[in-house]
């Protein structure tokens, strides 16, 4: 059993700006995949995310779908440091505070503030020491944000063994509903 860190493109990066997107159903739909598979295959146990708006929250919604059929999965929401998304809208703080406490544990690798972006490396470099997999929706040519992680992992994988599952736009364009 690992610990699976998701993350993956920020909702503005995607151009969604409201909750009934279509694009977030397709999303949705490919981490579920994903998640299922790993589960199913008991490769994971509990899956840590950032709060991120986007995908890592999109994640944590279809986790908490999942854990009714699979209860044995947890799931974690660690921030890069204390007060994480207290400057956002309402509605986004509303929304993370759900999922905050949906969540079976709750942290935040820098306990300050944010101060510098340090913090947001070694929230970083925390995920990937205490986990042994990542799923990014991320597709190397289109970079977004999440290109600091894909190249940390991409570096830690030249050191060690980590696996790095990508959700890219070809998968999600060929995404169907049945």
């Amino acid at each position: 059993m690992a610990n699976l860190v998701i993350s993956g493109y920020r909702s503005f990066e995607l151009g969604v700006f409201k909750e009934d997107d279509p694009k977030i159903a397709v999303i949705k739909k490919c981490l579920s995949q994903e998640i299922t598979q790993l589960v199913e295959n008991n490769q994971v146990e509990w899956i840590l995310i950032g709060g991120q708006s986007g995908v890592e929250q999109w994640a944590a919604e279809v986790v908490q779908e999942l854990k009714k059929d699979y209860p044995q999965i947890k799931y974690s929401v660690i921030f890069p440091f204390y007060e994480f998304g207290s400057n956002w809208n309402e509605a986004n703080q509303l929304k993370l505070q759900k999922i905050k406490q949906a969540a079976d544990y709750t942290d935040s690798t820098s306990h300050k503030p944010y101060e510098n972006p340090a913090q947001l490396k070694n929230h970083q470099q925390f995920l990937l020491d205490h986990s042994e997999l990542a799923l990014l929706v991320y597709d190397p040519e289109f970079e977004g944000k999440t290109k600091y992680l894909y190249e940390a992992i991409q570096r830690k994988q030249e050191k060690t063994t980590y696996e790095c599952l990508l959700i890219d736009f070809d998968q999600l364009q060929n995404q169907t509903f049945e």
